[in-house]
């Protein structure tokens, strides 16, 4: 009968790590992500981007395990996503914040428990949910929250009027407006675009790039 050599679990037992640490992965993604993070700025439309990217990264960095790769690489992917800041949109830099998180947290967790052991990755892990979670809830910051918004009194957009136009979105959001970007103008319709941003919980921002704002 022929024994099998002492290499022919190592497959297997290589592939219950990667499910293992994957898991991990995105359990320690999803705790940043769905109960620190959404749970303040109440946004879903980022929580599916930062898993797929968590998801993506840690397989990514784990299927090229074995190449020769060193901190360039992971310093790379920060690269990369840094200058492509998904350019179909303006990405907040709260939300890229985010996303440098999860990035660091998929390569950490994908090649440092070979060379550091599980013990630092999960105390690495847990620093990061530390610092997030006293940031956004023990330093009670503040969040600038972004709307798009469909403006009827386009006599208030010449330069002289901008404190009449402020007032007028201040009194009309209900919010006190601290920043106004003007975007397309509809002269026919006599009505304009325009970005609105004020301090608030509701940390939201629908903003159509195809709008000019």
């Amino acid at each position: 009968m022929h024994n099998p050599g002492p290499g022919t679990c190592k497959p297997n037992r290589t592939m219950t790590e990667i499910a293992l640490h994957f898991a991990a992965n995105l359990i320690s993604c999803w705790i940043i992500v769905r109960m620190i993070y959404q749970s303040k700025a109440k946004r879903r439309d980022y929580v599916f981007t930062f898993m797929m990217v968590s998801a993506s990264v840690f397989l990514l960095c784990r299927m090229l395990n074995g190449v020769e790769l060193d901190l360039a690489f992971a310093l790379g992917l920060f690269a990369i996503f840094g200058i492509i800041r998904y350019r179909t949109n303006v990405v907040p830099i709260r939300e890229m914040t985010y996303l440098f998180v999860v990035i660091a947290l998929a390569v950490m967790n994908a090649l440092a428990p070979g060379a550091m052991g599980e013990l630092p990755v999960a105390l690495g892990n847990a620093s990061l949910w530390f610092i997030a979670f006293s940031l956004e809830r023990l330093m009670f910051v503040e969040h600038m929250v972004t709307k798009r918004v469909v403006y009827d009194r386009i006599e208030y957009l010449q330069k002289d009027k901008r404190e009449a136009l402020r007032a007028d979105l201040s009194e009309r959001i209900g919010e006190d407006v601290e920043r106004i970007e003007i975007g397309n103008v509809d002269l026919l319709r006599e009505t304009a675009v325009i970005k609105v941003s004020y301090r608030g919980e509701d940390h939201s921002e629908h903003i159509d790039p195809s709008d000019g704002v």
